[in-house]
């Protein structure tokens, strides 16, 4: 085991790996229960080969309640017998080493579910399990058996208060997601020490990456008190905490993952904090996920308040990360979509894209993949990206299975918002856009299951599915292919700078890229307009380029006196 574990391990540094996101869940059932499992996902390794890629980042299948579809986890060192059994797990490690790919974990050690058993003897009174989470007595409580006001006024991800009155404790406990997710307490040592065993017994099975779930806010404040305004600003607050680097550091070095493929959920940070997570000279992890380039269409800030994408913001948010990043030393994970988004070809390409076979649906995604796999960083894909999946397209509430979607709409209704206001809040933005089950085929179910599966098959599957699409000339699927063979074959994409060029003032909604390393250059522009613009080539330096690479229409737009045409959605790969 130690052989293999440590052949995957160097295959780790390969800055041109490219990891595969499944959620379980949703991937393949091979059972007819409506759920995805281990086994489904061994069935399909043959799909996901071909594809090339290097590593398969598995969500949580944990023993859970599934109030967070998983992330809520009761028990840390199992399987939830819904996925399947360890020796499942076994036999997926193995099949996918056979193949060339390694398997990444989904590690939850934020917070736990409340069924977990350190939160039942914590109930139980036993006060060792009791120093596990983060307890406080209520605001004005008059003593014991009084709950009083929740300590702050600190409100949760999923909307409403942080704090949960638990009357066997007679305190309140924290839970920066749901009610039903107990922060732990990482002050405490033994906590520090149950999380790396986790970790190691992990490893130790062959897992060769770990994607960490919200680990910047494992490191709560040193004073825990009220924030201004609604509350919501404690988000900032609880990010990037005093000791979270210490933490790290420790957690890394005892489980003995360093220079493995890892990678850490970063919410609400910073571009310094991220340089420090990823440096290599730090000992912390190998990439972090930002997640600022996917605010650019929150209303004034508000993930619940609709607009359309500011593309000047993006641009702005994109050079500032990848030249900061690059500065630094740090290192980005470079997405579009994972299981807590909506799907990126319905968000930048607007709704009604489905179309047939080469129309905008398909240039939207081709674009999109071009303008994340030429950055700099290490490039992810959410399953059925490479098909070309589009948003859910429910109809009513009734169909979504999100927690924070059903939570926010209720919000939303007692904030004043009629039901048609709050359910295309909800179409747009909700989790679920990115869990829908995955488009296997244009059949029944979309070939996921032979049962009724546990969230709704878009329409939409019928015309974008894997089925059509592998092997298909100019498909989705057969783009990705050669983009990630590219990637993969390319040193200037691997270990090239990156600098972000001006495409002159008639094309504000196009995004524009140098990839450098010694003589070699290549140039990446993208266009995010629906209706066709022109970029100034001389500025770009393009006017005596060379070959085109990847084009998402085929060939070039017209070249001529300076300026490049672009068609809608357009993107160019060029070798300079």
């Amino acid at each position: 085991m130690d052989e293999k574990v440590n052949t995957m391990t160097a295959q780790s540094n390969n800055k041109n790996s490219v990891v595969y996101e499944i959620y379980v869940k949703s991937f393949c059932d091979s059972d007819g229960d409506g759920l995805g499992d281990l086994p489904g996902i061994t069935s399909k390794l043959d799909y996901l080969a071909n594809l090339g890629v290097d590593y398969l980042w598995l969500t949580p299948f944990y023993p859970s309640p599934q109030r967070d579809n998983g992330y809520d986890v009761s028990d840390y060192c199992a399987v939830d017998p819904r996925y399947g059994t360890m020796e499942d797990f076994d036999e997926l490690v193995a099949a996918a080493r056979e193949r060339g790919m390694g398997i990444m974990l989904d590690m939850v050690l934020c917070h736990t579910s409340n069924q977990h058993e350190w939160f039942q003897r914590a109930l139980a009174g036993e006060e060792r399990y009791q120093r596990y989470y983060i307890l406080r007595d209520g605001k004005g409580s008059m003593g014991p058996g009084d709950p009083g006001e929740p300590p702050t006024n600190w409100q949760c991800v999923f909307g409403g208060s942080a704090w949960e009155w638990e009357p066997r404790l007679g305190k309140w406990y924290l839970h920066m997601h749901d009610s039903s997710q107990p922060d732990v307490d990482w002050t405490n040592p033994d906590v520090r020490d149950e999380m790396a065993g986790v970790v190691r017994f992990w490893k130790e099975r062959g897992v060769t990456g770990f994607r960490f779930d919200v680990i910047n806010l494992i490191s709560k404040p040193e004073v825990i008190d009220d924030v201004p305004g609604d509350g919501s600003a404690c988000r900032a607050l609880v990010a990037d905490g005093p000791h979270v680097h210490e933490y790290l550091k420790e957690l890394v070095e005892r489980s003995g993952i360093d220079g493995m493929a890892t990678v850490g959920e970063m919410a609400s940070t910073g571009l310094e904090s991220c340089i420090c997570y990823t440096n290599p000279d730090e000992h912390e992890l190998g990439m972090s996920f930002s997640f600022h380039h996917l605010k650019v269409d929150y209303k004034d800030g508000s993930k619940w308040r609709l607009m359309d994408p500011d593309i000047v913001q993006l641009r702005r948010v994109l050079s500032e990360w990848q030249e900061g990043m690059q500065a630094g030393g740090g290192c980005n994970a470079l997405f579009w979509c994972n299981h807590d988004q909506p799907r990126a070809i319905t968000r930048f390409g607007g709704t009604g894209l489905e179309g047939e076979r080469g129309g905008s649906w398909e240039h939207v995604g081709k674009m999109l993949a071009i303008c994340s796999f030429a950055m700099r960083g290490a490039p992810y894909i959410f399953q059925g990206e490479e098909l070309g999946m589009t948003n859910a397209d429910y109809t009513s509430i009734e169909q979504f299975d999100d927690v924070e979607s059903h939570n926010n709409y209720r919000i939303l209704l007692e904030g004043g918002s009629s039901q048609e206001e709050a359910l295309r809040a909800i179409q747009a933005r909700s989790r679920d856009n990115g869990r829908t089950p995955m488009q296997w085929t244009a059949g029944e179910n979309a070939g996921f299951t032979c049962g009724t599966p546990w969230l709704a098959v878009p329409a939409n599957h019928v015309r974008i599915n894997a089925e059509d699409e592998v092997g298909a000339k100019g498909s989705m699927y057969e783009f990705y292919r050669e983009l990630i063979a590219l990637r993969k074959g390319s040193e200037v994409l691997a270990d090239g700078t990156v600098r972000f060029l001006d495409t002159g003032s008639g094309a504000p909604k196009v995004i524009a890229f140098e990839r450098v390393l010694g003589s070699e250059r290549m140039v990446a522009i993208c266009s995010f307009d629906s209706e066709g613009c022109t970029v100034d080539a001389d500025s770009l330096g393009i006017a005596v380029c060379g070959d085109v690479l990847l084009s998402t229409h085929g060939g070039v737009g017209k070249l001529a006196d300076g300026a490049l045409a672009l068609r809608p959605y357009e993107a160019l790969l060029i070798a300079c």
